[in-house]
């Protein structure tokens, strides 16, 4: 009889505290770039209106996580009151293939997605950042804020929503949390958000962008989460062109990152404007943060690497401490 251990999106939420998440995605990241991951292309197929699932395969060879993810996005689910991403992690073990584990994906993809920018911020960001800015209210921009805040000391937090009362309860509920300070000010519009902020955080299903980036603070960081598709932006042209740009993955970058597609279709930027990956800069192999005047991008659409390394340190929790439901099979 088989057993396969089944973690709800409480269990997920306990086993997958954000510190220990950052260093997941430093050490997927890491191996990704290294060459020592297996993660084809994601498969795609589209469902009514605006809606995508998504499947998500990887193996880490050195860490050893091997997994899938099948994730969908409904951006029209807002009108419904149902959450724009449902999503599945079936992990399984990389010695004999059996399915050991599945969890909820939803909560999963929320914390490794913040994660993802939290190492990138802790790699990439001025370490003397003090202010963020939050663009977007939903559950991927809160993550973004507490991965942001666990890295950095930051004193101040600005949000805006073009939903006011969003964005007045994201300040609500987040403020206070953990190390995010007591205060968040709802700010009237994206670019007075950003007038002051070290770090910019978007986590937006928007098409076209969402800050002028002329109005870029010098020296900020910015994390760009929510693009996900060729035909979606929430960074400018004007922004990339200000930045050193670093990217989860090339090849999915090149296939799905908006805002990357866009200037290069218009001749703004050629391939040759990302810096690197962020594994690159982890491993050593090419250099990160150099000028404390200079902007810094980190451009992810999320990798599968990151999802098995994430379900893996959920499983290890779990395992450690009891959590979770076995099923035979």
């Amino acid at each position: 009889m088989t057993q396969i251990r089944f973690l709800s999106r409480d269990d997920v939420i306990r086993c997958l505290p954000m510190a220990e998440a950052i260093e997941g995605m430093k050490s997927a990241f890491a191996q990704l770039s290294a060459g020592e991951a297996d993660m084809p292309l994601r498969a795609r197929v589209s469902g009514n209106g605006e809606g995508v699932a998504l499947l998500m395969p990887a193996h880490l060879k050195q860490s050893g996580a091997m997994g899938v993810k099948i994730v969908s996005v409904f951006p029209q689910n807002k009108t419904l009151n149902l959450p724009i991403i449902h999503a599945m992690v079936i992990l399984l073990n990389a010695e004999n293939g059996q399915a050991i584990a599945i969890m909820d994906g939803g909560a999963l993809t929320a914390i490794r997605t913040g994660a993802g920018s939290g190492a990138a911020t802790d790699v990439l960001a001025r370490q003397d950042a003090k202010i963020v800015a939050i663009i977007g209210s939903g559950v991927q921009a809160r993550t973004q804020l507490e991965a942001v805040c666990t890295v950095r000391d930051i004193e101040h937090v600005f949000v805006y929503s073009p939903t006011r009362a969003n964005a007045e309860r994201f300040a609500a509920e987040m403020a206070g949390i953990g190390k995010i300070p007591s205060t968040i000010t709802v700010a009237d519009s994206a670019d007075e958000a950003i007038a002051t902020a070290d770090i910019i955080c978007t986590a937006t299903t928007s098409t076209t962008p969402v800050f002028d980036g002329s109005k870029v603070k010098n020296g900020a960081h910015i994390n760009g989460v929510g693009s996900y598709r060729p035909d979606m932006q929430e960074v400018d042209e004007a922004t990339l062109l200000r930045s050193r740009i670093v990217v989860d993955s090339y090849d999915a970058a090149w296939e799905e990152a908006g805002e990357l597609i866009v200037a290069l279709h218009n001749d703004t930027i050629s391939e040759a404007a990302i810096h690197g990956e962020i594994g690159e800069i982890i491993n050593g192999a090419k250099v990160g943060r150099t000028h404390n005047e200079k902007l810094t991008f980190f451009k992810s659409v999320g990798v599968a690497v990151q999802d098995a390394a994430a379900a893996a340190i959920v499983l290890k929790n779990a395992e450690a401490q009891n959590i979770g439901t076995l099923l035979a099979l």
